[in-house]
């Protein structure tokens, strides 16, 4: 069986299923093109803890943790089957890799997961589980937790990191959904995209440091650090390339890659 690889999407805002965008067409691209994996495991930036837990729920509710969008979103429904057995072995993995773990036996899917896979695998038959994460960590340790997950993917099991590549809602001047980026956005984006590219992978664990305009693009981390687990998952010398590239409400970058 040849691995997936390992991917990090930006979901961008609550409409992205509704919205005919770019970053909409590509996702709904994606899925035909990976084919059907046993499984999905999704570490997405709507659900952080303290220490890494994992959902064992037989039927994942599909949560609408958004407010202020057009009452449809709310009527929409995910109702992918939960992969218990997958759950557990994941916990085992991350107790294997020195990482404490927990499971939750009522978490359902959040808007990261749920509206990224109605896109890719619309039928929702595909069993799903969530990791959450652990921003208070940093990203070494995101990095850390994907080299632990590395193994499900010789088993056909698709890691899909779900975040952004930029993120800062503060700065939110224009609900226009194609209206143009600003420099501190566009330059952010293409030194992760140059950084990948040129597999410089401690670079990316200290962009903080490193990136123009790093913490204007991340007030907090969550929504970056997904993608540390994607390449942690993909493995320290995976080859990263970007599958797609656009922007939505002009300060989110919808740029999603692949490691293998």
């Amino acid at each position: 069986m040849t691995p997936f690889p390992s991917l990090f999407v930006s979901h961008g805002a609550p409409d992205l299923v509704i919205q005919p965008i770019a970053a909409a067409d590509f996702l709904k691209q994606l899925g035909p093109k990976l084919g059907r994996p046993q499984a999905i495991l999704v570490v997405s930036a709507h659900w952080l803890s303290r220490q890494p837990t994992v959902n064992t729920t037989v039927a994942p509710a599909t949560i609408h943790d958004f407010y202020g969008f057009p009452s449809q979103l709310y009527e929409l429904q995910y109702p992918a089957p939960g992969a218990p057995d997958l759950a557990e072995k994941v916990a085992q993995l991350l107790n294997a890799a020195g990482f404490g773990s927990e499971t939750d036996s009522k978490r359902g899917l959040d808007h990261g997961a749920w509206e990224p896979l109605m896109l890719m695998y619309p039928e929702a038959n595909i069993p799903v589980i969530q990791l959450s994460l652990q921003p208070q960590m940093g990203p070494t340790h995101s990095f850390q937790i994907g080299q632990a997950l590395a193994p499900l993917r010789e088993e056909g099991i698709l890691i899909l990191a779900s975040g952004a590549v930029t993120h800062n809602l503060r700065t939110l001047r224009s609900l226009t959904i194609d209206a143009e980026p600003p420099e501190w956005v566009t330059q952010f984006d293409q030194w992760v995209a140059e950084t990948i590219a040129h597999q410089r992978l401690d670079d990316l664990l200290d962009y903080r440091r490193l990136a123009p305009h790093a913490a204007e693009n991340h007030p907090s981390e969550e929504h970056f650090l997904p993608l540390m687990v994607a390449w942690g998952a993909g493995g320290r010398d995976a080859q990263g390339s970007q599958l797609h590239s656009s922007f939505t409400y002009s300060i989110l970058s919808m740029a999603a890659y692949a490691f293998q």
